[in-house]
């Protein structure tokens, strides 16, 4: 089993800055790929971004250059620095794990409860 905690989602200006962090717990096997997705209000989940074992990183093409995605593997944890935020960005973020690399299809087997982000003026 795995457990995912996200935190870090706020309420911030067009232009700003966050980092969104994904604490794991449970069976490192079961966690070959980890990723953040997110859903709008009357929109489908979306990948955002995801991380694999070897450090491999794949990107939706609306955060390309704006949004980075790390890992903390003494704290096995999981991040998602967001710069330059846009109205549009405003959604749930959710975390998501899986022994199986689905890319950005929200396919994965764990998801932790999700942290809200709002970006608004």
């Amino acid at each position: 089993q795995v457990t995912l905690e996200e935190s870090g989602g706020e309420s911030v200006q067009p232009g700003g800055s966050l980092r969104l962090a994904c604490e794991a717990s449970g069976r490192p096997d079961q966690m070959y790929v980890r990723g953040w997705f997110r859903q709008a209000p009357g929109k489908e989940r979306e990948g955002v971004a995801t991380y694999d074992e070897v450090g491999i990183t794949r990107y939706a093409d609306s955060v390309k250059g704006r949004f980075t995605i790390s890992k903390d593997n003494a704290k096995n944890t999981l991040y998602l620095q967001m710069n330059d935020l846009k109205p549009e960005d405003t959604a749930m973020y959710y975390c998501a794990a899986d022994r199986l690399d689905y890319g950005l299809k929200d396919l994965y087997k764990y998801w932790g409860q999700g942290t809200q982000v709002t970006v608004s003026s």
